[in-house]
């Protein structure tokens, strides 16, 4: 094995302020014990395979795995297949894959962590297996904001409704989206900013339709980011195909995007979506939602 490793245990959903508990731990058991801090995901919501019904996840696998690494500091996030025959596992397999295949030494997991077949694994019998075979094991109490117990269930509720400010003061930091674009400055050249197109992976929460005032970060490009209007929704004056894209007007930037990965950070919602009766009433609308944009963050 080329590592030993202190492992948090969850989903990570999110990666939440609740999550930041897990993760401090880690590092700082890390640091004592010379062990590499690592974190454990899943790339579907169990619940999605144990149930068949849909969880939409806060954020992608790969959003995740960012947040873990650059926010938090943890290199390795390990991003485990959930499937029928992992969900079959015993709570006490499931401990013994971590010890076998990752060179976990020591767990780190929150009070109300439930693992293995039909979620009979919990806090106390980790620390008592634990014990046993001789891996150290810490258990985190749940954390509260404002007097609220934080989890990714209220989280997605706040993102649903609009309320993103809410929602990031659950999480700890801006709620982001990560994508390629898709095509370039279609509607952007008729409207006379740049517009790029991204779309959410399938089983990725869609927040409530409505355009926000966002930060946009661009692959390998400088100044490190940009201010950004996004329409989140149909786009119904322009567009009649039903399809869900988060649409950006980036202020003050000119280019082609395409084939480029961008991530957005949501900051404010600004209103809305609302279909126009002319493209000139959208022109109009977009100025006025870039001027208040540009307030916001300035």
């Amino acid at each position: 094995m080329d590592k030993k490793r202190v492992i948090a245990l969850g989903f990570f959903d999110g990666v939440h302020l609740g999550h930041i508990e897990l993760m401090k731990k880690t590092c700082t058991v890390a640091g004592l014990l010379n062990l590499t801090p690592s974190v454990t995901t899943f790339d579907v919501h169990p619940i999605t395979v144990l149930q068949g019904k849909e969880v939409p996840m806060i954020s992608s696998s790969e959003d995740r795995a960012w947040l873990i690494h650059t926010v938090y500091g943890i290199n390795d996030a390990l991003i485990l297949h959930f499937d029928k025959k992992t969900a079959n596992l015993n709570w006490d397999e499931f401990i013994k894959l971590l010890v076998d295949d990752f060179g976990v030494e020591y767990i780190i997991a929150g009070e109300d962590y439930r693992f293995g077949k039909d979620g009979l694994g919990n806090s106390a019998l980790l620390e008592t297996k634990c014990k046993e075979i001789g891996l150290g094991c810490e258990i985190i109490s749940k954390v509260k904001h404002n007097g609220v117990v934080i989890s990714s269930t209220i989280i997605r509720k706040f993102l649903q409704s609009g309320d993103i400010k809410q929602a990031n003061a659950f999480l700890g930091h801006p709620h982001i989206l990560t994508d390629t674009v898709r095509y370039g400055f279609r509607l952007g050249r008729e409207l006379g900013k740049p517009t790029i197109n991204m779309l959410f992976q399938e089983g990725v929460l869609i927040p409530a339709h409505g355009v926000y005032a966002t930060r946009v970060f661009i692959e390998s490009e400088k100044p490190t980011s940009y201010i950004g209007v996004t329409n989140v929704g149909k786009r119904p004056t322009v567009d009649d195909s039903g399809k869900i894209t988060a649409e950006t007007h980036i202020l003050d930037f000119r280019g082609n995007l395409y084939g480029r990965r961008v991530r957005i950070e949501f900051h404010e919602y600004l209103r809305p979506e609302k279909k126009f009766n002319t493209i000139d009433e959208l022109k109009l609308q977009i100025v006025n939602d870039c001027v208040s944009a540009n307030a916001y963050f300035n």
